[in-house]
């Protein structure tokens, strides 16, 4: 199965994932990553690196978070949703956003 970024990721957007990812498989939006799943080899190589914990194997997902299985294949598919291989710094306002959980409203899309 492969992983999976969940909400934590949101606000935040941490890179350090991407740099350790053997296969590409991370996509950006404005203010999250996403897995494609078709890209993703289950190494794992990505968990222990993102300082939120915001990624998780899909059988091992809670069953609150289940829907960002899902959720990852679609963005990952979208035109506005780019491959991203090398770490950049986390958003602005990261610290804030750490520890807030349920922020999958604020969950923006790329500009057309």
């Amino acid at each position: 199965m492969p992983f999976v970024v969940t909400d934590s990721c949101i606000q935040c957007k941490y890179t350090d994932c991407v740099s350790v990812c053997p296969m590409d498989c991370f996509v950006e939006g404005p203010n999250f990553l996403a897995i494609d799943p078709d890209g993703c080899i289950d190494c794992s190589m990505c968990v222990p690196e993102c300082p939120v914990g915001a990624i998780y194997n899909a059988t091992d997902l809670p069953a609150a978070l289940s829907h960002f299985e899902d959720l990852n294949a679609r963005l990952a598919k979208l035109p506005g949703w780019k491959p991203i291989t090398k770490a950049q710094p986390p958003l602005p306002d990261h610290a804030q956003w750490k520890d807030v959980t349920g922020k999958l409203p604020l969950l923006k899309m790329p500009e057309p």
